[in-house]
């Protein structure tokens, strides 16, 4: 497996983001040969001194045009420049109205002078390119591009070898005197890989710190070693079943085999917990060992068929990324049950210790069991009255103030990497030196085929255009409608008053055969209508504000045989994917909780400890939440494995923590006396370990990768959270539970939990 795995190749995909089935994708995919591509490159050319119109500036800017078009997979027919021939003025002659491109094709880099070079700005400023392919300040030009993901013979993209290339692009027409800037997915993916080729750093720093921790607390190598390793074999089977079964991994996804990872670490350490216990009250290690599998195989099976289904729910939703990132984790989960459960105390039956080291164990042992007397307060009938109330209060606000949290990206520019990056600080650039921003959702008026005569379809986009001016959100608008008032006004020697979609049906046909010259705007058939919102960025406030707006549009002024329809651009795929990942979100807490509920009951047949563990974990949930809310973190398809694999550590806890419970209950102990010593059975390892993987992806802050600092900072947050309930709340509510509902006779305990 190790050979297999060592095969295992980051795979990114801009298909495999997006929900196929999704209506918006749908029209997307319908439309997709007379729309904008969604996966486009924009490269711009800015001049770090003075203008763009220079004879050194447009030269560059030829010579950048054709290297984009021999770029593998870009469409070749869809780049757009000033130097290409799609780009082309209307004007007033005393001919008539005319087109022609913005550089004439004859028009060479050689024969730029003065004069020619003022008379292409001239046609720049008069075709309307101010703000679309040349910046405001007029100190920059774009080449706009689309990609084809698969090429002729359906070889999909390699996006990390595409990088390269784009960077090799930059490298060489950028100088002290002209700056190259490039954003697009195939961009903004190739930087997110190179980035998450350092998680490995950040990933092996949490791996030293926590075997430093282990090492303190159990103070023997072998036994530091064994969590360690049998949480790193584990890794290796995952990573060479997903080879066999040709999945790569995503660099959105690239964090989850490790998350998974410290679920093995966590299990790992409550068995090494049970084992040195077992040494300090003399057991020998093969004894300890045995004891050690009786006792934590069926709260660790249970806590980790849990985090399995708690992963195998994401699959409900339907993008494929996300599936691919279900079924990594879940097989990094079924292999924990094999090398944390059964391997580690195999491997440590194995070991020797001398007598030495086992006094130095029941030496700590006392000494940690002292300072726990405080957790095991919360035991106390009228403590645990007071935790229980606090815990619902803070479940009441959690929940309350949460209840607004938004899906979707909540900061402008590439949300995967940092506002200092490269590729932000391109797009910030951009975005303020241009009308049509980086984000844009085409809206689809569909109409019946042979449409073009029909003046009531344009007269109605040209209203739909004006209400959609004002939405917040929207920078500018470019629709059939618009370009229809052009060129309308334009053959009618420029008459400010013909500025309108005009009545003659056919006037309006003819003007319709010119602007289907150009892509994006109409089908040839006229039974496709686009209307282009260009946004101010692609929050998720921004997106859901407008995409309300043109449904609430759309019920309200219904024409009949035109239908509006949701929705293309790169906007329209985050919309569809923010829709998808919002739907999906409460079902599958719910069949993740059902699951929970119904493996609880099964294995203590008691509606108590059903309450007791799944009622705190749900408070740590909102919580979590809430603490997402305040960071400014959405929820997406990178945050969603990390609240699922919160309840699944949420759980590991509570369950080692209940199963002591039981088995001190079945020997007739009191409540309290029973919470009293499982607190100080396991409760060391389980703050040990809380803490332990807290500090370890805490480290994760300081990545240049903006979501893998946000998932260290959530991560470590959801640890230490699922900790305080686990210590404090689960046994409150436990004890409460049991006044409330006293047991009538002697509990019964799985044969393999009571030892």
């Amino acid at each position: 497996m190790a050979v297999f795995s060592l095969q295992l190749r980051m795979d990114a995909g801009f298909e495999k983001q997006i929900p196929s089935d999704h209506e918006y994708v749908a029209t997307q995919h319908q439309y997709r040969d007379e729309l904008f591509g969604a996966n486009r490159l924009n490269i711009v050319l800015r001049a770090r001194h003075g203008s763009i119109w220079t004879k050194e500036g447009l030269t560059r800017l030829n010579a950048m045009t054709q290297a984009v078009m021999f770029l593998p997979n870009v469409n070749r027919l869809g780049v757009q420049s000033l130097w290409t021939p799609n780009t082309f003025v209307n004007e007033i002659t005393e001919e008539g109205f005319r087109a022609d491109p913005v550089i004439a094709g004859t028009v060479t880099p050689e024969s730029l002078t003065p004069e020619v070079i003022a008379s292409i700005r001239d046609s720049a400023n008069n075709g309307g390119f101010v703000g679309t392919l040349v910046s405001r300040k007029q100190d920059s030009a774009m080449i706009i591009a689309e990609i084809n993901e698969f090429d002729a013979n359906g070889k999909k993209v390699d996006y990390l070898a595409y990088n390269k290339l784009l960077n090799d692009l930059r490298a060489k027409y950028e100088n002290a005197d002209f700056e190259v800037q490039i954003i697009g997915f195939a961009k903004q993916i190739g930087d997110v890989a190179d980035g998450a080729q350092g998680v490995l750093k950040f990933c092996i720093m949490a791996l030293l710190l926590t075997a430093l921790a282990v090492y303190w607390y159990c103070r023997s190598l072998p036994f530091t070693l064994l969590p360690i390793v049998c949480s790193l074999v584990s890794l290796v089977w995952q990573f060479g079943t997903l080879h066999l079964l040709g999945y790569g991994l995503d660099p959105l996804a690239v964090l989850v085999p490790f998350l998974v990872f410290a679920i093995g670490v966590s299990h790992g350490v409550q068995q090494i917990n049970y084992i040195v216990r077992g040494i300090a009250a003399g057991m020998g290690c093969e004894e300890a060992a045995r004891a050690s599998f009786r006792g934590l195989l069926v709260p660790g099976v249970l806590a980790l068929v849990t985090a399995f289904v708690s992963f195998i729910t994401l699959t409900l939703i339907p993008i494929p990324m996300v599936k691919e990132l279900a079924i990594t984790a879940s097989i990094g989960v079924g292999y924990k049950i094999i090398t944390n459960l059964v391997m580690l105390p195999l491997a440590a039956s194995l070991l020797k210790v001398n007598k030495a080291y086992a006094d130095a164990a029941m030496r700590a042992q006392q000494k940690r069991a002292r300072w726990l007397q405080v957790f095991a307060r919360a035991a106390h009938p009228r403590n645990a009255r007071v935790i229980v109330v606090v815990t619902l209060a803070l479940f009441a606000a959690s929940v309350w103030y949460s209840s607004d949290r938004l899906v979707g990206t909540l900061q402008a520019g590439a949300p995967e990497l940092r506002a200092d990056s490269r590729y932000n600080l391109d797009a910030k650039s951009i975005s303020d030196n241009y009308d049509t921003g980086l984000d844009w959702l085409s809206v689809i008026l569909a109409t019946p085929e042979n449409s073009c005569d029909k003046v009531a379809f344009g007269r109605y986009q040209e209203q739909f255009d004006a209400a959609m001016r004002h939405v917040p959100g929207v920078m500018s608008v470019s629709s059939f409608a618009e370009q229809m008032k052009i060129y309308n006004e334009g053959y009618n020697e420029g008459n400010p008053s013909m500025y309108s979609v005009p009545l003659d049906p056919a006037n309006y046909a003819a003007l319709a055969v010119e602007i289907g010259r150009v892509r994006g705007f109409l089908s040839k058939d006229c039974s496709m209508l686009a209307t282009h919102l260009y946004l101010t960025d692609h929050k998720a406030s921004t997106i859901n504000g407008i995409i309300a707006a043109v449904k609430q549009y759309r019920a309200a002024h219904p024409l009949p045989g035109l239908t509006i329809r949701l929705a293309a651009g790169n906007a329209g795929v985050i919309a569809a994917v923010n829709e998808e990942v919002e739907k999906s979100e409460l079902p599958m807490m719910l069949y993740v909780y059902a699951a929970i509920i119904v493996l609880v009951f099964a294995v203590y047949r008691d509606l108590r400890a059903v309450v007791a563990c799944c009622l705190p974990l749900t408070v740590a949930t909102f919580i979590g939440y809430a603490f997402m809310k305040q960071l400014q973190i959405g929820l997406t398809v990178a945050t969603l494995p990390v609240m699922v694999l919160a309840v699944g550590i949420g759980v590991d806890y509570a369950f080692y923590i209940y199963s002591r419970l039981q088995m001190h209950l079945a020997a007739g102990e009191a409540i309290a006396v029973a919470l009293e010593k499982s607190i100080q059975e396991i409760g060391v390892a389980t703050i040990f370990t809380a803490i332990t993987l807290a500090i370890g992806v805490a480290t994760w802050s300081f990545s240049q990768l903006k979501f893998q600092a946000d998932m260290g900072k959530l991560l470590a947050f959801m640890f230490i959270v699922n900790l305080i309930m686990a210590m404090t709340a689960l046994p409150a509510f436990a004890v409460v539970l049991e006044r409330m509902f006293p047991r009538k006779g002697k509990i019964k305990v799985n044969s393999m939990m009571n030892h």
